[in-house]
């Protein structure tokens, strides 16, 4: 039953409808949310010349983001199942254009810290509720889109912005203020889509309980864990290095501070991410998850000799290559995480996995920073992420049967008003699990 149908309005048609421009809004908020997080990073290099800031200081920045991302999906991750997705997401919305109008004009590393902190929290409660809103409304067919809409908006968001505010910064008048204003616009048109969306979770009591800090881990997925933390955990801490320290590789390797240039290093990780999940849609989320997590650490080998060598163009070839392999098992991993819970736990176990995730990538961007500070390259501080890459490869292949072994994508549970499932949305049948 739709949530339309639910209520008693209109057709089956007409819901149908709703719930499919519910689904479009909430993963263009989502991506939005996310250009407006992305838009400072080809500007850091500016930052730093023009504001006297370190490499260190871009890499606390960096930190700062994360810490804020953490701490709002501890805190806040499970509100929008007690207060609605759609409230939810129109304040992460918000919360982003407020980001983005405090760094109009960063002047010290204070100001960049505190416009990356609103950015974080506007991410965290993005990557909560309105992914979380996303899959509540996914459509039925292509099988693979509840998992791959929600995974990978945030990393075309981040390419989005990038791209785009490296090319206004070099191209368009005020290029400090038309990055940060164009994202501003951008989350007004998003605040209206969500307000014209149905929501599929009604009020419900319990609000202040769900302010407790808590992190969400259904019994259902725990033989999962290995696995799944590994492939989180060692697949954004590359995101983390590139996010920190892609306007340094464009200064130091192509001998330029072209915003843009900046823009373009850092999406040759990001933008390809939104490739794994089609390429492997057809998958059992086993295969996708080994897949991705092996070309992903082979790419990052890759990433490391071209570091050394100063062979930009095999930077990001190999950038490009581990991104694909990210989405795949990052997709296929979240996947089979999705099909396991009841839609009323998706927001808290979205929050779960996106808490591991930028935890994966906040405490070797801090320790990356240190090092840098320290005095050490580029491609010395890299090792430590192949490294990562590797061991996270290890731990996947060496627990195979964790995901299962069915050859058809998961089904998911359908959300309906006031939570539980529809006639069509009984939890899957896991071979092994009786």
């Amino acid at each position: 039953m739709t949530i339309t149908e639910r209520n008693g309005v209109g057709s089956p048609a007409g819901p149908r409808r709703r719930e499919r421009f519910g689904f479009v809004a909430a993963v263009v908020s989502l991506v939005g949310v996310f250009v407006a997080s992305g838009a400072p990073i080809p500007l850091y290099e500016r930052y730093r010349s023009a504001g006297g800031l370190s490499t260190a200081d871009l890499s606390l920045a960096a930190v700062s983001y994360f810490i804020a991302v953490m701490s709002t999906l501890i805190v806040l991750g499970r509100i929008s199942d007690h207060l609605g997705r759609r409230p939810v997401g129109l304040a992460a919305v918000i919360l982003a254009a407020a980001g983005c109008l405090t760094l109009l004009d960063v002047t010290g590393l204070p100001v960049l810290v505190a416009g990356r902190v609103l950015h974080g929290v506007a991410c965290g409660l993005g990557s909560s509720a309105i992914a979380a809103y996303a899959v509540d409304l996914a459509p039925r067919k292509p099988t693979w889109l509840a998992a791959a809409a929600p995974a990978g908006a945030p990393l075309v968001g981040l390419t989005i912005g990038a791209v785009g505010s490296g090319a206004l910064a070099e191209h368009a008048p005020a290029p400090a203020l038309t990055p940060h204003l164009t994202a501003t616009v951008l989350l007004t048109v998003c605040a209206a889509l969500l307000l014209a969306s149905p929501d599929p979770v009604t009020w419900r009591p319990g609000v202040l309980t769900s302010l407790r800090p808590k992190v969400l881990v259904p019994a259902s997925i725990r033989p999962l864990l290995p696995a799944a933390v590994a492939v989180f955990c060692g697949t954004w801490a590359l995101g983390g290095f590139y996010q920190a320290f892609s306007p340094t590789i464009a200064a130091h390797d192509l001998g330029t501070s072209d915003a843009l240039v900046a823009g373009i290093v850092f999406a040759s990780f990001m933008a390809p991410y939104a490739l794994g999940g089609p390429l492997t849609g057809r998958l059992a989320p086993l295969t996708a998850q080994r897949t991705g997590i092996v070309v992903f650490a082979l790419a990052v080998a890759g990433i490391v000799a071209g570091l050394y060598t100063g062979t930009i163009a095999l930077v990001i070839a190999c950038g490009v290559v581990a991104a694909t392999g990210q989405g795949a098992a990052f997709t296929g991993t979240l996947h089979a995480l999705l099909a396991r819970v009841e839609p009323t736990e998706r927001a808290g176990l979205m929050s779960t996995v996106y808490l591991v995730s930028y935890g994966g990538a906040a405490l070797p961007s801090l320790i990356a920073g240190r090092l840098a500070g320290a005095g050490l390259e580029l491609s010395e501080i890299a090792i430590g992420y192949a490294g990562l890459a590797t061991l996270a490869a290890v731990i996947v292949l060496t627990r195979p049967r964790l995901l299962g072994t069915s050859d058809q994508p998961w089904r998911l549970p359908r959300q309906v008003a006031g939570g539980g499932t529809g006639p069509s949305g009984e939890l899957p049948v896991r071979r092994g699990s009786r």
